[in-house]
C-alpha cells in the first residue's frame, strides 16, 4: 500500500474517524501555491478524510523521482515532468489529474533599480533562470525569443545554481538578474537586494505551470482517494477566488513562519493582479499544446506527448459538477 489509514476513536461516541495519510511532494514553498494552503488550513482534506504530509523537493525533478521510488504518493510540480517520463517508455508512468496554476510565477528581479524596464535590458547581462529543463527557465527562455533576444549571444542564463540556492546566490552578489517566486521576490526587494521588475507569468500568457500527478497504478487502486483529493484542491482554488489578499494571507501564514501577513498579501496580490491561479482543476487540452510548444522551443522535447495519456481529467470534470 502506499498509503496508511489512521484510526481514532471520538470519545463517548464508539464511532471511528478513518483519514487516510497521503504523501504530497511539493516542487517549493510559495504562496504561488496559495489554494493547496488554503484548502489544507481550512480543512478541506480532512472533511475528506485526507491527512496530507507535505513535503518540499525543491525541484521538478526531485518531485518526480520521490514518486516514481514510492516515496511520495502525489507530486506537485510542472506538467514536463510527466511528459518527460511518458516520452521514456516507462509502462506505469505519472498521469496528471489536477491543475493549480496557469501562469509562471517567477517575477524577474533586477540588481539595480530600474525605470520604464524593457526586456531589452538583459542584453549584455548574467540571468539566474533555474535548471535547464524546468519550466521556469524554458517560460523565461520564451518571453526573450519573443521579445527578440537571441539567448545563445545576447546575454549569459547561469543555471549552474540550483532553484533553492537562487535568492541566496543573488543575495550574495551573482548575476545581474535572478527569477525568482513569491514571496521570496518581494522579501528581496524589502532587504534592498534587488528590485521586482517584470512578471514573467504576465509576459509568457496562460500555461499549465503547475499540477499534481501520481502513478497511474496508485491511482486505479485510491480512485476515490484521487477524487476526494481533487475535490478539496477545487474547494481551495473557490475559496482563494472569492476571498481578498489579506484574508488568503491570514488563512496561510502557518506555512510561512519568516514572512508577515502583510508581506504575504502583498505577495498574493501580485498573483492575483497576474490572474495566476486556475478556478478549476481541469487541464485543457489547449493549455497542454502551449506548454509543449514552450518546452519544444527551448530544445527539450524530442517528441510532443498524447494529451490523452498524460492527462486525466475524470477527477476534475466530476469535482467542478
Amino acid at each position: 500500500m502506499l498509503f496508511k489509514q489512521e484510526e481514532t476513536q471520538i470519545l463517548g461516541t464508539g464511532i471511528e474517524n478513518k483519514t487516510t495519510l497521503v504523501r504530497v511532494n511539493e516542487v517549493t514553498r510559495s504562496v504561488f501555491y496559495a489554494p493547496q494552503y488554503a484548502a489544507i488550513a481550512l480543512g478541506y482534506f480532512e472533511e475528506y478524510g485526507i491527512d496530507v504530509e507535505l513535503t518540499t523537493g525543491q525541484g521538478a525533478d526531485n518531485v518526480m523521482t520521490a514518486v516514481l521510488s514510492g516515496q511520495s504518493d502525489i507530486g506537485f510540480a510542472g506538467p514536463e515532468a510527466a511528459i518527460y517520463v511518458y516520452n521514456e517508455g516507462k509502462e506505469d508512468y505519472p498521469q496528471v489529474f489536477a491543475q493549480l496554476t496557469k501562469r509562471d510565477g517567477s517575477f524577474l528581479v533586477a540588481r539595480e533599480k530600474t525605470d520604464n524596464f524593457s526586456w531589452q535590458d538583459l542584453k549584455g547581462k548574467t540571468v539566474i533562470p533555474g535548471r535547464k529543463g524546468g519550466v521556469p527557465r524554458m517560460t523565461l527562455e520564451y518571453v526573450l525569443k519573443q521579445n527578440g533576444i537571441d539567448i545563445s549571444k545576447d546575454l549569459v542564463l547561469d543555471d549552474s545554481i540550483s532553484f533553492d540556492l537562487m535568492a541566496g546566490s543573488f543575495a550574495g552578489g551573482n548575476a545581474d538578474y535572478v527569477t525568482l517566486f513569491e514571496p521570496t521576490a518581494s522579501l528581496t526587494e524589502s532587504s534592498g537586494i534587488g528590485y521586482i521588475v517584470a512578471s514573467v507569468g504576465e509576459e509568457a500568457g496562460e500555461i499549465p505551470y503547475t499540477a499534481y500527478f501520481a502513478l497511474q497504478s496508485y491511482m486505479n487502486e485510491n480512485e476515490e482517494l484521487i477524487q476526494n483529493f481533487t475535490n478539496a484542491i477545487y474547494k481551495g482554488q473557490q475559496w482563494v477566488a472569492n476571498h481578498t489578499a489579506t484574508e488568503i494571507a491570514e488563512k496561510i501564514v502557518g506555512f510561512f513562519p519568516d514572512t508577515d501577513v502583510e508581506t504575504l498579501a502583498t505577495s498574493i496580490q501580485k498573483y492575483k493582479d497576474i490572474d495566476a491561479w486556475n478556478e478549476t482543476p481541469v487541464l485543457t487540452k489547449e493549455a497542454f499544446e502551449k506548454l509543449q510548444d514552450v518546452i519544444e522551443e527551448a530544445g527539450e522535447l524530442d517528441k510532443r506527448a498524447d494529451y490523452d495519456k498524460v492527462v486525466n481529467n475524470k477527477y476534475a470534470e466530476e469535482a467542478i459538477k
